[in-house]
């Protein structure tokens, strides 16, 4: 058998023992919170059967159903984290898995369909899998209690083991058909936090072991009978066309069973990679690029340095701009350009498809299964329910995965759909692909201008964004797309009269949100325009944000938390300089303290960061902590290295050699402080990244008094 086909055989015997009544299922109803409507509080019922979120077998083994993909951010170790903590059960018997595709049973509640997005992961599902775990426990004690014949109330839980005072005992296992079949007389309670032994202290990474032993599933090792391998051959400017073909040359390598066009270009299958790969690399393609994306990157840069010379449609509107400019005794003015960026995770798309007695399923990292059900359903002519989706570990996305018209569905769709093959089939991008293959976060630009006082005090703020927006599908009410201005819009430094408007950019180049979106250019133009005008008005810049924050505690919490545990204001060895930035995004909150001095490659060589992150209550500390680091070294490969360019509509660059990463001896040594909260969790996969950026150039500016305003660093250093 296969590792797939191991994988598959002890899942179906947990469904099995779930279905034949030897295991205690918990699952309830909750109301789904609109992503649309989320502001505003609008609800939005479900209506769906209950959400069975665990399963407790009859050996005592707990398996957590996780409605969220696992690619590397942690929800099935702050799944686990919760379950266990409410059922005092042993780390050892805590298995998690991922839930298959149904958004009446798994939907995430603040969008409104199953997916992982917007760092919600745990913000969305806390209260869920506190008040299961709380009926799982509830259940288990009445029936020992019954069986025993003792009060409930007398009955504790202690690592997984049932236990009275009068030496009875028994494993989780003794019960489950029982507590199945009862019913509770209360509505069961959660925890009081005072009774935590987990939440909040820490609780084992339960996919390290999988990771590492060779158990983990991803799509890759996925090697079912009669599979064929798909690889695309792709057209090199953006929504080209397959004109006319000669497959001849793929059909005559070794392996290679058909080429094929579709809509997205020639898709050769052959038994195996690397026939696939070189087929498609033999095909001889004639392209259609009628209406393709023709510019250069410096065209379409120089397009939005034109827009942000006049307003656009207003995003944000506080006082009177003109009238406080007039009476400015000065004037600062900058503009930052920041280029398109490739999400580039370390595991490129891929998704196997094969056909089922019901309909066809999918096998891939899925991370929005409700759009990649509905998107396969729509070519085939089937109900989104025929269409099964076995969601697998993914080795990052950042983004990427989570494309609103379900790509790699809708690429796996079209190819069975014109195959002539009836068996499974494995579409496999390369890294090239990958890299080439559009989704950036945009290009923009921003220009900002602020007015000062004669007493230092910043007056006036006009900020004008020009760029793609991410979300031309579906834009806010008043025609703005909000993830275009986010981060500057609604920035919390208390400026009188504020002025931020935004203008879109028509370009042909395919866009998506990418880890933390807009937040990744806007903290910086604010955060670096900030100690601009600290500087100009002769204050210190932590001063100036104390000051400007007075009214927002948490930012203020996490800026003085950082300063303070990275010595701020106490002199630094020559050669180094400290930079600081705050930013909040996706409702927590993260300041970054850096500590940089000049690398021997004129870069600037960040030496250590001091993280103070507000997420609400944590959950599990080591996963913050974790996901803090992954914030830091992301952002700084993006600040330092990243830039995706177009050449008359082409892009340049195609793999690693090319989109240069941060090294591992690059990354700084970072200090993650969390601060104690008891609001409701927050995320923690975005919001580490955009203060990095900002605190790694303010610091920059102190050191060596240039003021970076051009990502990345190497072009904006190389430059001058």
């Amino acid at each position: 058998m296969t590792i797939m086909e191991k994988a598959a055989g002890r899942r179906g015997f947990l469904i099995g023992a779930a279905a034949a009544g030897t295991a205690l299922v918990i699952g309830f109803r909750l109301e789904l919170l609109s992503f649309a409507g989320r502001a505003r509080g609008a609800l939005r019922k479900n209506t769906g059967d209950y959400n069975a979120f665990i399963r407790i077998a009859s050996d005592s083994s707990i398996t957590v159903v996780c409605k969220h993909i696992e690619f590397g951010q942690g929800p099935f170790t702050g799944f686990a984290t919760i379950i266990a903590d409410e059922l005092d059960a042993r780390p050892e018997q805590i298995k998690v898995e991922h839930a298959p595709a149904d958004a009446a049973k798994y939907a995430n509640l603040l969008l409104g369909e199953q997916g992982t997005g917007g760092s919600t992961a745990m913000a969305n599902s806390w209260d869920q899998l506190r008040k299961a775990g709380a009926e799982a426990r509830a259940r288990l004690v009445a029936a020992a209690a019954k069986a025993w014949g003792v009060p409930a109330s007398a009955i504790a839980i202690d690592n997984g083991i049932l236990k009275h005072s009068s030496g009875k005992s028994a494993e989780f296992g003794e019960f489950v058909a029982a507590a199945q079949a009862l019913a509770l007389t209360e509505k069961p309670k959660p925890k009081d936090p005072s009774q935590w032994r987990y939440i909040g202290k820490g609780f084992p990474r339960v996919d390290v072991k999988p990771k590492t032993n060779g158990e983990a599933i991803y799509t890759l090792d996925v090697n079912l009978p009669d599979m064929l391998t798909c690889v695309i051959a792709r057209p090199t400017r953006f929504g080209a066309k397959v004109k006319s073909f000669d497959g001849a040359p793929a059909l005559a390598i070794g392996g290679v069973a058909e080429a094929f066009a579709t809509p997205l270009g020639v898709a050769v299958l052959a038994k195996g990679y690397w026939a696939a790969r070189k087929g498609a690399d033999a095909v001889k393609v004639e392209w259609d690029e009628t209406g393709t994306e023709s510019r250069s990157t410096g065209q379409i840069l120089a397009e939005c340095k034109e827009l942000v010379k006049g307003r656009g449609a207003s995003a944000a509107a506080i006082g009177n701009t003109a009238s406080a400019f007039r009476k400015a005794a000065k004037i600062i003015e900058a503009t930052y350009t920041f280029p398109y960026l490739a999400h580039a995770p370390m595991e490129p798309n891929n998704c196997v498809i094969r056909r089922t007695p019901n309909g066809v399923e999918l096998m891939l990292g899925s991370q929005l299964q409700t759009v990649d059900q509905a998107a396969a359903a729509a070519i085939l002519g089937l109900k989104p329910e025929q269409v099964a989706i076995k969601t697998l570990f993914a080795g990052g996305s950042f983004g990427r995965r989570a494309t609103p018209n379900g790509d790699m569905a809708t690429e796996a769709a079209l190819v069975m759909k014109a195959a002539k093959h009836q068996g499974p089939i494995k579409i496999v991008w390369s890294r090239e692909d990958d890299i080439r293959g559009g989704r950036y976060r945009p290009v923009f630009v921003h220009r900002v201008k602020a007015g000062i006082d004669a007493a230092g005090n910043i007056v006036a703020w006009e900020q004008v964004i020009a760029g793609q927006s991410f979300n031309k599908e579906s834009p806010s009410e008043g025609g703005i797309d909000e993830a275009m201005v986010e981060g500057a819009a609604n920035m919390p430094y208390a400026i009188p009269n504020l002025a931020v408007s935004v203008h879109e950019a028509k370009v042909g180049v395919p866009t998506l949100w990418w880890r933390s979106v807009s937040h990744t250019h806007t903290a910086f133009a604010v955060e670096t325009f900030l100690d601009e005008l600290a500087a100009a008005a002769g204050q210190d810049e932590l001063a100036l944000r104390r000051k400007l924050l007075a009214g927002h505690p948490r930012h203020l919490a996490v800026l003085n938390l950082a300063a303070e545990n990275a010595s701020w204001g106490t002199p630094m060895p020559e050669g180094k300089a400290r930079g600081i930035a705050v930013h909040s995004s996706f409702s927590s909150f993260v300041a970054h303290a850096v500590e940089v001095s000049a690398g021997a490659d004129g870069l600037p060589k960040v030496e250590r960061v001091v993280t103070a992150v507000d997420c609400g209550q944590p959950i599990n500390p080591q996963i913050i902590e974790a996901q803090m680091e992954g914030g830091v070294g992301f952002g700084l490969s993006a600040a330092l290295f990243g830039a995706i360019d177009l050449k008359d509509g082409r892009v340049v660059q195609s793999n690693f050699d090319s989109y240069r990463q941060l090294r591992i001896n690059e990354m700084p040594r970072v200090e993650v402080h969390i601060v104690p909260s008891a609001e409701h969790p927050t995320g923690v996969g975005e919001p580490g990244v955009p203060p990095i950026a900002p605190a790694v150039a303010n610091a920059w500016a102190k050191l060596t008094r240039k003021r970076i305003r051009d990502l990345p660093f190497i072009r904006a250093l190389t430059k001058t």
